[in-house]
């Protein structure tokens, strides 16, 4: 990026709205930074229909056995990481199907690598690590929609095929002349300028959630709105499928205990079990021949 081109970007600009926060007492800030962060949900909002066609590609990839793959910097690249890593414990993905990449690597992750972000030979080289293909999906995100990583990234993916979608908050952008469906929330200055991890970081990490859970509700990883296709790791998360079996099948907590042990506390298998009275083999079974979807699941039991 040449200097000049930053003080065209809008995520770049001067807020007057904070001009005198370093004069205020703590309360002041704090009170002044809640209401810039008010204006994020309205920018994703405004960005909805984006959103709501991303997933909709993801959903057709990866349901035929493709991946999706997060690719950023500094703040950005750590927001897909996270979310990625949340995907297996949360909905029981494949190790694989959801994966994050970050210039500069893991080390990254813990320590500022700022340069690394200018080197799109290295965005290029991460896809072709990552075996990127036809059936995949690559999303870039960049505050800025301009960072060298993430558009050699996506140049790349677009060369082998890939899905290619782009979440930046500036607009236009590199990024958008580059991505097939492009996400960019208007977020406006930040409330320190230039601080991308701020509301620009928090209106990423609110279309990130979205993107990966209205995936997996799509996927058939949810039944109503209960994580029922939780890995229940840990005591904390055998806790939590007890009560989301208790809650889906309204029985005691003793019984859905009981027949989350005998299927191995998979929570869609217990729900079915209890819920048809089928045995845990029978419900995987069922559940399997539908994709796993548990609605679908109990209204062929009832059908037949």
């Amino acid at each position: 990026m040449k200097p000049d081109e930053i003080s065209f970007l809008t995520t770049e600009g001067f807020n007057p709205a904070t001009v005198e926060i370093d004069t205020m007492d703590s309360l002041s800030i704090v009170r002044l930074i809640n209401e810039q962060d008010v204006q994020v949900a309205k920018a994703v909002a405004v960005e909805l229909p984006h959103i709501a066609a991303a997933v909709d590609a993801i959903v057709e990839r990866l349901s035929r056995g493709g991946h999706m793959v997060y690719v950023g910097a500094g703040t950005s690249g750590r927001l897909g990481i996270l979310d990625a890593s949340e995907c297996l414990p949360t909905f029981s993905v494949p190790r694989d199907m959801v994966r994050g990449i970050i210039a500069g690597g893991d080390r990254a992750l813990r320590d500022a690598t700022e340069a690394t972000e200018d080197d799109v030979a290295a965005g290029a080289q991460a896809m072709a690590a990552e075996n990127v293909g036809k059936a995949d999906v690559v999303v870039g995100i960049t505050a800025s929609g301009r960072t060298p990583f993430v558009l050699g990234a996506i140049e790349e993916a677009n060369r082998r095929g890939a899905f290619t979608i782009g979440l930046a908050c500036n607009r236009p952008s590199a990024l958008e002349e580059r991505v097939e469906v492009m996400i960019a929330p208007l977020v406006g200055p930040e409330a320190i300028s230039g601080s991308t991890r701020m509301k620009a970081g928090t209106a990423q990490k609110m279309v990130l959630n979205m993107l990966s859970t209205a995936t997996m509700i799509r996927l058939g990883k949810t039944y109503g709105n209960l994580m029922v296709d939780l890995r229940a790791s840990n005591e904390k998360l055998r806790i939590r499928a007890r009560r989301i079996v208790s809650q889906a099948c309204g029985v005691p907590l003793q019984d859905a205990q009981s027949a989350l042990e005998q299927c191995s506390y998979e929570a869609k298998t217990a729900i079915v079990m209890i819920k048809t009275g089928m045995g845990a083999d029978q419900a995987r079974r069922r559940l399997a021949e539908v994709s796993g979807f548990v609605r679908r699941t109990l209204e062929n039991a009832q059908d037949g």
